[in-house]
């Protein structure tokens, strides 16, 4: 065992991607361009954080200039902690930024591949950013059946011949889905899924979407075709549009440490509905969730099922302690979590994985190995090589070393 671990080449299972402006005016039906997205530059008056996902926003053509996407009613101004990466830490604003302010690295797959190069990473799985989390801007835009659909089939063409395309592989494909159709959801997860993506995203907490709970059976035609595809369910924090707070003057700094919440609670859902055990070669995988406050639910978890499984609704519906499916179906995801990592026997070794979280304010970027060689101090070079790389091949079906 050596203080100074072997940090190999990372596998980074949660960045994001800054959509370029042309996405949609390439990738759509020439029928749907004019109505889908596109980006003009409007000056802004105020731009302010209210809470969950949502920001007070005010237009005024003698203010800072941001480039925003406007589709249907929205207007959606890039934000610069959204796109961080190369400012100073103080300078992580909530602030408008136009593509000339922003590292090309955000929306260009060249660019990226470059600053992953700087910061020893090999691989990257990249969530959208004007899509939200899991796709909900189509869902809640205009025509969802027609145009919506079109621009969500639009958004994953992008991403696995552009994005992804001449990467050499580095750049993972992460698709979305229609959300408000479970059996469209399935059809584009094999659509994709045909031409080798194995990743996708999903809502932590449909309900708070207004969409049938996971407890209902609805999204069993989704869940079948991710597990028929080995494709990953991959539920990134405010992927329910929705993120925990304790009051409506709380700063944002709260929030953001609370984050966590959704995942956990997500987490609990999942272990308690069925559907890995209907499904039992689906894997979850929670991003940005990280990991420190699993040993305690997967505790507790069990300890529901083994005292209270009579009255609490599911003696016939989990036939195991729910820790055995966390186990066999579940990733969890950080990028600093030193308490997770002294419970590493308890998380699990085999379903740990790492990400930089580029381009955001959270990223490690350019120092992840720094980091990393740091927080992994006295942790054998196997157990590394897992967390940083090897469960992440696993997790998203890629080519073995």
């Amino acid at each position: 065992m050596s203080d100074t671990p072997v940090i190999p080449k990372i596998v980074s299972v949660d960045d994001h991607v800054v959509e370029p402006a042309h996405l949609w005016e390439r990738w759509l039906p020439e029928r749907y361009r004019d109505a889908g997205p596109k980006i003009v530059r409007r000056g802004l008056g105020e731009l302010k954080f209210v809470g969950g996902t949502s920001y007070q926003i005010t237009f005024d053509d003698n203010g800072p200039v941001a480039d925003c996407w406007l589709y249907g009613d929205l207007v959606a101004p890039h934000k610069r902690h959204v796109a961080a990466v190369g400012f100073d830490r103080d300078d992580m604003t909530l602030s408008p930024i136009t593509y000339d302010e922003m590292r090309p690295g955000c929306y260009d797959p060249v660019a990226r591949i470059a600053d992953m190069e700087m910061n020893h990473v090999e691989s990257s799985l990249c969530f959208p950013t004007f899509p939200r989390f899991c796709g909900q801007t189509f869902m809640e835009g205009p025509d969802r059946d027609g145009l919506g659909l079109a621009c969500i089939k639009a958004y994953n063409d992008w991403m696995v011949d552009e994005w992804c395309g001449d990467s050499g592989g580095r750049l993972i494909p992460l698709i979305i889905i229609p959300l408000w159709d479970a059996e469209l959801a399935a059809a584009e997860v094999r659509r994709n899924a045909e031409r080798g993506v194995h990743a996708v995203c999903f809502s932590e907490i449909p309900p708070n979407l207004d969409l049938p709970s996971i407890h209902t059976g609805y999204w069993s035609p989704f869940f079948a075709a991710c597990s028929e595809t080995d494709t990953v369910v991959c539920m990134h924090i405010g992927s329910s549009s929705k993120m925990p707070a304790t009051s409506p003057d709380a700063p944002a700094a709260v929030q953001a440490t609370l984050s966590f919440n959704n995942a956990m609670a997500s987490m609990s859902d999942f272990l308690f509905s069925g559907v890995l055990v209907d499904f039992p070669e689906l894997k979850l995988a929670y991003s940005e969730g990280q990991m420190g406050w699993v040993p305690y639910i997967l505790e507790r978890a069990d300890d529901v099922w083994e005292e209270h499984r009579a009255w609490g609704g599911v003696r016939d519906r989990i036939p195991e302690p729910p820790s055995t499916y966390y186990y066999d179906h579940i990733y969890c995801c950080f990028f600093r979590d030193r308490h997770g990592l002294k419970s590493l026997d308890e998380v699990g070794v085999e379903n740990v994985t790492f990400e930089t979280d580029y381009p955001h304010t959270d990223s490690t970027w350019p120092h992840t190995k720094e980091v990393a060689e740091k927080m992994f101090a006295g942790i054998d070079d196997e157990t590394v090589y897992k967390i940083v790389r090897g469960n992440a091949i696993r997790m998203l079906s890629l080519p073995p070393d």
